[in-house]
């Protein structure tokens, strides 16, 4: 009997459990564009109530709900503050200027994380000859810094930058529910300081597709209307929104498998001669460098031979996602792959 795929190029190649699958063929639905739906509304609502929210917004994607909101706090000739390697910068096919019409001011941060000290050198003066800053965004967990987390006091400090200026303050928490873990960080911490917060379904907690926008009412009244124009309106959503439901009630406390199993991954790759540098792992993410003589080809096409993917993640890079699918077996048949490359 063949070995099963063992599938680490990310957390959002999850299948839905069957007790998830079950929970969402039992969900009660209606339409949702009339908002009638009340499994989604049940999803909205849970999801604002555990970070203190008044409201939520369910849409099909990380990416639509990024923008969104990023539509609906700027206009164009304004400018979002946020760090270079954010993925609303970098992997959302240049929507910020497609969709909103607003330039990016884009600070280099160490591993992701920002300082409030560089957002407040940021923010543009009154100047006809600039742009307005009209927000800032951070990414918690920061992908391309590999899962890292911002402790509560820098954001506390962005936070205070962000109010001072009354420039609203906006968090892509794709992978926020691995910070929170992580961390041992109250959501109802983010729902202080954020403005607004999208939090992904579809990563680490497992559910098929699926994103909710948070804030407050009626800037998710708001919203409504730029989803529509942007084809996010959906009809019987409730199906969706049960699995989601169902990953907030069972698959947050679990995240800790993951980051358990993910620091194991780093500390062998720490032991190989092929491997020049293993950035810290905090969370679920773990990325690496190859040196030289390993080409990351070569080592994706080995590793693929016994039937493990990962994904490149820039020249030599590598990035090894753990997630729900991804078991103790499975990282020690990893382990050994990646021995027998270095024999």
């Amino acid at each position: 009997m063949m070995n099963p795929l063992i599938d680490l190029r990310s957390d959002t190649v999850t299948r839905p459990t069957p007790a998830m699958l079950e929970m969402m063929f039992q969900a009660p639905v209606g339409d949702d564009v009339y908002e009638e739906d009340p499994t989604v509304r049940a999803l909205e609502n849970e999801a604002a109530a555990r970070f203190g929210l008044e409201a939520g917004l369910f849409c099909p994607s990380g990416t639509m709900t990024n923008q969104i909101a990023i539509k609906a706090h700027t206009e164009p000739l304004s400018e979002v503050i946020c760090e270079q390697t954010s993925h609303i910068y970098l992997w959302e096919v240049g929507g910020i200027a497609f969709h909103s019409g607003a330039s990016v001011a884009l600070l280099a941060g160490e591993r992701g994380r920002v300082t409030a000290a560089q957002v407040e050198a940021a923010i543009r003066p009154v100047n006809v000859h600039y742009p307005t800053t009209s927000l800032i965004s951070l990414e918690n967990t920061h992908n391309r810094g590999g899962g890292s987390c911002y402790a509560l006091p820098e954001l506390e400090a962005i936070a205070e930058v962000a109010q001072r200026h009354q420039i609203p303050l906006h968090l892509d928490g794709a992978r926020i529910f691995n910070a929170l873990v992580a961390t041992g960080q109250p959501a109802t911490e983010y729902g202080r300081l954020f403005d607004t917060i999208s939090v992904c379904l579809s990563k680490g907690l497992g559910a098929p597709v699926g994103s909710v926008l948070l804030g407050s009412k009626a800037f998710i009244q708001k919203t409504k209307r730029i989803r529509k124009v942007m084809g996010g309106g959906m009809r019987q959503a409730g199906y969706l929104a049960a699995a989601g439901l169902y990953a907030l009630e069972n698959n947050v406390d679990r995240l800790a498998d993951d980051h358990r199993r993910a620091r194991q991954l780093g500390k062998k790759l720490a032991q190989q001669p092929y491997v020049a540098e293993v950035l810290p792992v905090e969370t679920n993410l773990v990325i690496f460098r190859l040196k030289p003589e390993m080409p990351a080809e070569k080592f994706l096409a080995q590793l693929e031979e016994q039937g493990i993917k990962a994904s490149s993640f820039g020249p030599q890079m590598i990035r090894f996602v753990t997630h729900l699918d991804v078991t103790d077996e499975m990282i020690a048949r990893v382990e050994s792959a990646m021995q027998q490359l270095s024999s």
